[in-house]
């Protein structure tokens, strides 16, 4: 073999084998079909939660093919998201009384106040996410064309659109990391990342070696987010902005709105083809196409401390069992008859 052949990389199968989210103070990490959630309880101890949870791409394979893949892929990761996160509050357990409504709810729907306020979130976050990133933008456009007293050309129209649209998921992010409890997800969020790199660097899993990791991952769900808008902005183009047979301008923006929000699946499909392709390279272009991501991850993820990391580290080896098979020590099960979970507790 010539000196000069590139030799292949012995870690590469590592690379887009897991992956996560930080949850209410905890960590959860997926991979293949095995979850767990680890959270940092009130008390100092870890509570780990696994589950499983298979993809409808795996039982009809054609929907595996590419862009198709990823606008499924990112309807499943949301509804696992909402899961998790009311997951990971159950978990902490905290033993306060519960109120009178609290009692009501759980009397009227037989279980806790979440499943209530699980589907009313996800409804407001939906509804929150199409007016600030879809009706927004467009309308302030028009806005600014209206100030300026000339129709402005479609390009230019999309080109302020664009910028405007990044600028308020950059205010977004910036105005909900002022909040305290949003800073220690950041910070939790900084966790997965860091001991996700160091499986994929082939290091053991420890929180020496951790600490010393990168904290801005290209497969970070922030890097997709940026990377759909850029996307949205692009596809945005050969959206016309005025219909001929529309004399009303707000319809024919709302008409625009719609439009956009049914290519929405599209724009997640690429975004997801990118990212995947980005997790697995590392050449110029990736490196420019990542860039607007990774800084951002200086504002969604922040250096987690060590109890943080031994959080993080729990879920990822609770996600991959068969690589790091349970140690031998004292353990506290609880076992949930409602769940098909196990639960795990130990003392820190």
């Amino acid at each position: 073999m010539s000196k000069r052949e590139k030799q292949p990389d012995p870690l590469a199968c590592r690379r887009n084998k897991v992956g996560g989210q930080a949850v209410l103070e905890g960590v959860m990490m997926k991979s293949g079909e095995k979850v767990c959630i680890a959270v940092r309880k009130p008390d100092g101890s870890i509570a780990k939660r696994d589950s499983s949870f298979v993809s409808v791409r795996k039982k009809h394979k054609i929907l595996n093919i590419p862009i198709l893949r990823g606008a499924i892929n990112f309807v499943e990761m949301m509804k696992l998201s909402f899961s998790t996160l009311s997951a990971s509050g159950e978990m902490l357990g905290t033993e306060e009384e519960e109120t009178k409504f609290e009692k009501w709810l759980r009397e009227k729907f037989g279980k806790s106040i979440m499943v209530v306020i699980m589907p009313i979130s996800i409804i407001f976050a939906l509804a929150l996410s199409v007016g600030l990133f879809f009706l927004l933008p467009t309308y302030a456009t028009k806005g600014v064309e209206y100030l300026i007293g000339d129709e402005l050309d479609g390009w230019l129209k999309n080109l302020i659109e664009g910028i405007i649209k990044i600028a308020i998921f950059i205010g977004y992010i910036l105005l909900v990391s002022l909040m305290k409890d949003i800073r220690r997800t950041f910070e939790y969020h900084g966790a997965e990342h860091k001991s996700i790199f160091c499986y994929e660097h082939g290091l053991p899993l420890t929180v020496e070696n951790v600490r010393i990791q990168r904290r801005f991952h290209p497969r970070c769900g922030t890097s997709f987010m940026f990377v759909m808008i850029l996307i949205g902005v692009l596809i945005g183009i050969l959206i016309p902005w005025d219909w001929a047979n529309v004399e009303s301008k707000f319809l024919s923006s709302l008409i625009r709105v719609g439009i956009k929000l049914l290519l929405l699946p599209l724009t997640c499909g690429i975004g997801y083809e990118f990212l995947m392709y980005a997790g697995k390279h590392d050449n110029t272009l990736v490196k420019v196409l990542s860039a607007p991501g990774l800084w951002m991850q200086r504002i969604t993820t922040k250096e987690p401390d060590d109890s943080m990391i031994e959080v993080a580290i729990a879920a990822l080896k609770g996600a991959m069992p068969d690589e790091f098979p349970p140690e031998e020590e004292p353990a506290k099960a609880e076992s949930d008859a409602e769940k098909s979970t196990s639960d795990t507790e130990s003392a820190e």
